[in-house]
């Protein structure tokens, strides 16, 4: 009896297939090779038919040579970290499909000469934010208060509340940081209260900066109290704010929330805060201020190693200019429009035989960014064995399981997408 193995295609003749040619064009050889090599193997174990395998590499192969997948954020976490954070709009989407290739990023097409990199970009921010006097941008919020200590308390004293000694994702310690850049912390007040006085009483001739840190992802309540920066600037030092969640002007939603235009106006000699949170762009560390102080922090030597790409570049200019981003246009969606999307879903999967209801939801902003805000919202709920299923769909759908069901917050799904969903969810119940 001839060996069953004989009959698996050899690898040249496989790769030759029209459809799996055009793959390695697209996602490049090796790939495509251990995709088919994969697929043999699954043929030699019985696991999948010797005629099938070149359909099987061609149903299979990824979408791009990257191994990150698109996903659905179906948890009602607007800014969900693990989830990359801030979805792109689609006009940041083709300002990076623009910018991908050969472009003027420092580069003057009038002169001939290189130009100050990033310039649309940083005029985009300084046009959203007028009260600035200058801007720079780095690779995320941390690198800018890293650029500040750096530059302006190198050796020196950054004073700062003990209840603002903040620990956020991963681990991850804003005082480790700063301490980590030759500056001494000089703690001041208690966790729950700290006055005027306190601050008055440590500021000195060693001191290098006040920093006002927003706590972002927790709330302190009860016996307590904090300096604003309006106070602290009456203080003979600069006040540097991080802000954290990018919210570059006041929002009747997040009236708690800080923002970099108030905080400019109270005083604040430089604002830090993210570009992939609430302003709904690529990660970025954004620094607002005083002009002699951005400049400083721009040609300290260490702005080389934090400075962003063109592709980052690119991208938060089209989100500042462009229209709202899909987390504004989240966090702005009417309870009542996404009650009656999900409505319609779980009509249409109650009809294909599937135990689809709608349930009241509670989304967050996340990220960091309005610690206790809740916007209502709605979801459709599924059966607890959902959860896992649509993880492994294609495209995987993340939502979450409460009360041994799973559910699909729509608030974090774009209207486009809720026949993705459907179609996801009918997938996984054949």
């Amino acid at each position: 009896m001839a060996d069953p193995r004989r009959r698996i295609p050899r690898t040249d003749v496989l790769l030759a297939d029209p459809r799996l040619a055009a793959a390695a064009q697209r996602l490049g050889a090796p790939l495509v090779k251990a995709a088919v090599t994969a697929a043999q193997d699954k043929a030699r174990a019985g696991e999948l038919d010797a005629a099938r395998v070149a359909d099987h590499v061609a149903a299979t192969l990824p979408p791009t040579a990257s191994a990150l997948r698109p996903v659905l954020n179906a948890t009602g976490v607007l800014v969900h970290t693990n989830l990359g954070r801030a979805p792109l709009s689609a006009a940041a989407l083709d300002a990076v499909f623009a910018a991908g290739g050969t472009t003027d990023v420092e580069f003057d097409l009038a002169t001939g000469r290189r130009a100050r990199r990033g310039r649309g970009a940083l005029a985009a921010l300084a046009d959203a934010v007028p009260d600035a006097e200058a801007v720079h941008v780095v690779n995320n919020n941390a690198a800018a208060l890293l650029l500040c200590a750096l530059t302006l308390a190198q050796g020196k004293e950054i004073v700062l509340s003990r209840g603002e000694l903040v620990e956020i994702g991963d681990g991850f310690r804003i005082p480790d940081l700063l301490a980590a850049t030759g500056a001494r912390l000089r703690e001041v007040g208690t966790t729950n209260r700290t006055s005027f006085a306190d601050y008055a009483a440590a500021v000195g001739p060693a001191t290098g900066f006040v920093l006002k840190v927003h706590p972002s992802n927790f709330l302190v309540a009860g016996f307590t109290s904090a300096v604003g920066v309006a106070d602290l600037a009456a203080l003979d030092v600069p006040v540097v704010a991080d802000i954290g969640s990018g919210l570059l002007a006041p929002d009747p939603l997040l009236r708690d929330e800080p923002d970099a235009t108030t905080l400019l106006r109270a005083g604040a000699a430089l604002v830090t805060a993210s570009g992939d949170k609430l302003l709904g762009g690529p990660q970025a560390g954004l620094l607002l201020g005083r002009h002699d102080l951005v400049e400083a922090l721009r040609r300290h030597p260490t702005a080389r190693a934090l400075r962003v790409d063109k592709l980052t570049l690119a991208a938060l200019e089209a989100t500042l200019r462009g229209p709202a981003p899909p987390v504004l246009v989240a966090l702005h969606a009417g309870p009542g429009e996404v009650r009656a999307r999900a409505a319609r879903l779980a009509e249409e999967l109650t009809g294909l035989g599937i135990d689809a209801t709608v349930a009241d939801s509670v989304a967050v902003v996340g990220g960091g960014g309005a610690p206790g805000v809740e916007l209502p919202s709605a979801a459709v709920s599924l059966p607890r064995a959902y959860a896992a299923r649509l993880r492994a769909a294609d495209p995987p759908v993340v939502g979450r399981v409460e009360h041994d069901r799973c559910l699909l917050d729509l608030r974090t799904v774009a209207p486009a997408d809720d026949r993705v969903v459907r179609d996801a969810v009918a997938r996984c119940t054949s």
